[in-house]
């Protein structure tokens, strides 16, 4: 907490560090501090097919973090050590790619990670409120995990998603046009096992082969037609067909406009 001057001549003092929401760094109580030999030699085979995949082995740092990650559903210190070791370094340079990302959680996550936008747009529409009605509704202090362990719910940054605000993400997944009693009724349906469908992409799996997928292992889930564009994202191009609009030519000859 470093000084500063103030405007009369004395001493201001700034509190420095992290945002109070923003969860502990990767020393979590229960965590792991190595891996059983069974683990260990099944991640081995795993991190070696993806390190095979880079014609530099420390580039295949974010997919390891997921492998971990879907081992313990968090980066623990094991899974730090583990990474490390796969690609000759530090523990220190693992913690800092770890710790840069949000997607690297810090806690143990449920079988459902459900973030919540509240960034500008989304909170506006009601992100705030759905947020608020899911931390009451699951008996939760801050950002944590329900008594079941089925839940975790959580703050979520911008996904790019505000012609659908305000919107969830259920391990990664669209769910657009949320309001408090949707937002709840999701989370009960999650709980009780029911199969839930995305507003958009593929069909819902839980956190661990979502965190697998994203190492980059075969994503089994079968397309069922039902994902792709929404009709808010597609309106802008609907208009530019009705008016026959065209982009401009790769030399720049043509403006684009209407025909």
């Amino acid at each position: 907490m470093p000084p500063t001057a103030g405007t009369d001549g004395g001493r201001v003092f700034l509190q420095l560090g992290r945002q109070p929401e923003e969860p502990n760094q990767f020393n979590h109580p229960d965590a792991p501090r190595s891996y059983s030999p069974e683990v260990r030699a099944r991640l081995e085979s795993d991190a070696k097919e993806i390190i095979g995949r880079y014609p530099q082995p420390r580039s295949a740092i974010l997919p390891l973090l997921h492998l971990v990650q879907a081992q313990d559903t968090y980066i623990t210190p094991a899974g730090m050590s583990f990474v490390a070791e796969q690609l000759g370094l530090t523990g220190a340079d693992v913690a800092g790619v770890a710790s840069f990302y949000s997607m690297y959680r810090r806690d143990p996550t449920g079988k459902y990670l459900v973030g919540v936008c509240t960034n500008t747009l989304c909170a506006v529409m009601g992100g705030d409120a759905i947020y608020d009605e899911l931390k009451e509704h699951l008996g939760l202090e801050n950002d944590q995990t329900s008594s079941d362990g089925s839940i975790t719910l959580q703050h979520i940054e911008c996904n790019a998603a505000c012609d659908y605000a305000p919107v969830m993400m259920v391990n990664w997944e669209f769910f657009d046009y949320q309001t408090p009693e949707s937002a709840r009724e999701l989370v009960d349906r999650l709980r009780d096992g029911q199969q839930v469908r995305p507003s958009r992409g593929m069909p819902l799996c839980d956190f661990a082969a979502t965190e697998r997928i994203l190492a980059g292992f075969p994503d089994e889930r079968v397309d069922d037609g039902q994902g792709g564009a929404g009709a808010a994202t597609l309106a802008g191009l609907q208009v530019a067909q009705e008016h026959q609009m065209t982009a401009p030519e790769p030399d720049g000859s043509a403006d684009g406009g209407a025909k």
